[in-house]
């Protein structure tokens, strides 16, 4: 079986490729722009294809999709920090919305049916109700910025796809991941970050901002092993949560980090951290996609967090 991910450089994408490369009996190809760090796959870079593309630029997408045919595509590729989406919102649409047209588009023009996967997001329903809690597929979608607002575009566009051509796509909404390799500037690293540059004397203080927002976070290997489960049982045209259904808010997190650590560091918020609209609370419903895949979190929370501290005191 040959499966394409786009975005295979990233965070999720280096893990769903580590996960399918494991199964056995997999091609693996995938997608990264020229000027992408391979840090993350470098433990694979022999066992897999990777193909320069910009997922913006159809041409490119339609070649790569005619050259491979592939059997599965995950869709990942995404600009996908929050607090960036604010900074430069015309290119969080664009590389978000643009690139999924012309990945549905070369699938459309190369006249065959691969199954197709695209990572939608939490961020989607936005602002939450507490009566709404734990969010379900129906809750309401009410982004609180451009990032979600391109994803909520994602999704929709899948939908639109599915029904005007018979598009053989699963949409998931992912709730919050972290893990290993997770980047620097996402909450779990940068706390992980400035606890180890703490203990080593290179700052006096962590910074923070916003640590009331609660958070559902699972761990990347959980989230890809569900991807993956979304193409093996999940329906065609169908959006599924993937989430733990448990919430911490970003200062547990801080004080779970602590602990593991063993370091006792000041904490100090910085105006500049806060978000000119923060989503404070998302837990999801998994029900859906349990009762369809079997699908449950298996690795705790706190091993996650071990696990991402030591990613980061071995490489500061």
């Amino acid at each position: 079986m040959k499966v394409l991910i786009t975005g295979i450089t990233g965070f999720a994408g280096s893990h769903l490729a580590d996960y399918a490369l494991a199964r056995g009996g997999v091609q693996v190809f995938g997608t990264a722009r020229w000027r992408s760090p391979s840090q993350n796959i470098e433990q694979i870079v022999d066992k897999i294809t990777v193909i320069d593309a910009d997922l913006r630029d159809a041409s490119s997408v339609d070649s790569l999709v005619v050259d491979i045919k592939p059997d599965w595509i995950f869709h990942l590729a995404a600009q996908s920090y929050v607090v960036s989406s604010w900074k430069v919102p015309s290119e969080t649409i664009t590389t978000n919305i643009v690139g999924t047209v012309n990945v549905f588009e070369a699938v459309r023009r190369a006249k065959y049916s691969p199954r197709m996967l695209v990572a939608c997001s939490s961020e989607e329903y936005g602002f939450v109700k507490p009566e709404e809690i734990p969010i379900t597929e129906e809750n309401a979608l009410r982004p609180l910025s451009p990032y979600g607002v391109s994803k909520v575009g994602q999704d929709l566009l899948s939908y639109q796809y599915f029904k005007s051509y018979g598009t053989d796509v699963v949409r998931t909404r992912a709730f919050n991941h972290t893990g290993p390799r997770r980047g620097r500037v996402f909450v779990c690293s940068d706390f992980a970050i400035q606890i180890v540059e703490a203990q080593n004397g290179l700052r006096p203080y962590v910074s923070v901002g916003n640590v009331d927002a609660v958070r559902d976070f699972a761990d990347v290997r959980d989230v890809v092993r569900a991807y993956w489960l979304a193409l093996e049982k999940g329906e065609a045209g169908e959006v599924y949560n993937i989430c733990t259904g448990k919430g911490y808010s970003i200062r547990e997190v801080l004080a779970k980090l602590m602990a593991v650590s063993g370091a006792d560091v000041e904490v100090r918020q910085d105006p500049k951290r806060l978000r000119p609209s923060d989503v404070p609370l998302l837990i999801g419903d998994n029900a859906k996609f349990s009762g369809r895949t079997g699908w449950h979190p298996e690795i705790p929370f706190e091993q996650t967090l071990s696990d991402i501290f030591d990613y980061w005191r071995q490489r500061i």
